[in-house]
């Protein structure tokens, strides 16, 4: 932006910064402090929400919102697993994922009910996201009986492919292969999404009471998910479903979305919208059944959702963090994800082999085929696909197919006579605008 001159705090230079969006209030939640200095130095209102409500720290988000505190008394941080069956030493009310609801309802309270034009918000909750660890009554909710069996095989870690085996042997893959950190992070995950489940309840409930229910489209969705030891890995580092299968969640109290009321879509989708409110008609009957969402939600306001134009589409990831491991350029350490509706192909560059499961015979995507011999033709038909799709259009925002085919043949009525030597090779009206006696002389 400076270069061409933009001034970062006026309207082109804040949108372009901000993917579109006027911040009204952004806090990215990770508040780190290490021996080098703050993770992130750009300033915190949540952190200072807390300093003005009493909580006494130089950095309140870590030693308060994301620690507890020891049989000992001293601060026993979220970043260490052991701590996650802890509660957060904060009121419940002054956490995270309640602070932003509230900021929510600010902006729905400056500007409804009654406000001229629509409105869109996307609200991005940081949570479950870690630290893992969450105030009371959150933090021991949900127990050993309440979480799905970890979803891994010992056939996995038989000759792995090499990017999978250096994330599986990193320190976050190592700490999730045991039992003891996987339940107690689990635990507080869980604890995290109910949180964010019941905030959701009490947006809704405003919504709701101040009439705008009835006139808001909402789109739940998240931006990943996470292993919790599945595949003996943690974080959301490679493709399996764990980390890329996200929940999409429509809400349309318009009359145009009765006939598809209730029913759910198996089919693919393309993530190219985080989420919306809008204004439409009805009444949300279903906002407590909303359970299990991951991470990040948005609110918007706009014109209805196409939902038969999130098509079927490959997925990208960049994953710096094992070019160490391999002495790769930073432009080498990407992969790609194919899917259709039984393959997940995953190319690597850098040289490396790519990944293939079928997911028809091998739903947990257990067995990498990517070697075998015997699927060396779905490997080409999964390239192949893959190329095509990095060829799309995929910078063309702001024209469509259908606007270029309505244009063609109309730029000579715009006056564009490119290709005409003479008057007499182009039809007399083309050239109206361009004939007729000069008003003035100003030659010799």
């Amino acid at each position: 932006m400076r270069r061409p001159g933009l001034a970062p705090d006026g309207i082109i230079g804040a949108r372009l910064s901000e993917c579109g969006f006027d911040p009204i209030i952004r806090d990215d939640g990770l508040w780190a402090f290490g021996p080098d200095g703050a993770y992130d130095d750009q300033g915190s209102p949540y952190n200072a929400f807390l300093r003005a409500e009493g909580y006494d720290a130089d950095n309140p988000w870590h030693d308060y919102a994301n620690a507890g505190i020891d049989n000992e008394g001293n601060i026993a941080s979220g970043w260490l697993y052991e701590n996650a069956r802890r509660p957060a030493n904060i009121r419940e009310e002054d956490s995270e994922t309640p602070w932003l609801t509230r900021q929510m309802i600010k902006f729905l309270e400056k500007d409804a009910p009654g406000r001229e034009r629509p409105w869109m918000c996307h609200l991005s909750y940081i949570k479950p996201h870690w630290p893992y660890i969450v105030p009371a009554p959150y933090h021991d909710m949900y127990g050993r009986t309440a979480r799905k069996p970890v979803v891994r095989d010992a056939r996995e870690l038989e000759n792995p492919h090499p990017i999978y085996a250096a994330f599986t042997d990193n320190a976050i893959g190592q700490a999730f292969r045991r039992d003891d950190v996987r339940e107690a992070a689990l635990g507080a995950y869980m604890g995290l999404i109910k949180q964010i489940d019941d905030q959701m309840g009490v947006l809704f409930k405003h919504l709701e009471a101040s009439g705008q229910l009835d006139e808001t489209m909402i789109v739940i969705t998240s931006d990943h998910g996470d292993y919790m030891g599945d595949h003996w890995l943690g974080e959301k580092d490679l493709f399996h479903e764990p980390s890329v299968k996200v929940p999409l969640i429509v809400y349309d109290p318009s009359p145009a979305a009765d006939a598809t009321r209730g029913t759910v879509c198996d089919a693919l989708s393309r993530a190219l919208i985080c989420c919306f409110l809008s204004k439409w008609q009805a009444a949300c009957p279903a906002w407590k059944c909303l359970r299990a969402i991951p991470c990040c939600l948005c609110f918007g306001m706009q014109r209805p959702l196409n939902l038969a134009s999130l098509r079927s589409a490959n997925m990208i990831i960049l994953s710096p963090r094992w070019r160490r491991a391999f002495g790769v350029a930073p432009r080498d350490a990407r992969l790609f994800m194919m899917r259709d509706a039984r393959w997940k192909f995953i190319h690597a560059e850098g040289g490396f082999a790519p990944m293939l499961f079928d997911l028809d015979s091998d739903p947990d995507e257990l067995i990498d085929l990517s070697r075998d011999p015997a699927y060396a033709a779905v490997r080409d038909a999964c390239y192949d696909k893959l190329f095509s799709w990095a060829r799309r259009p995929s910078q063309r925002t702001t024209v469509s197919d259908q606007q270029l085919i309505d244009r063609r043949g109309k730029s000579r009525r715009k006056g564009i006579v490119l290709g005409v030597n003479t008057a007499d090779e182009i039809d007399a009206e083309l050239l109206k605008k361009y004939q007729g006696k000069a008003r003035q002389s100003h030659g010799e």
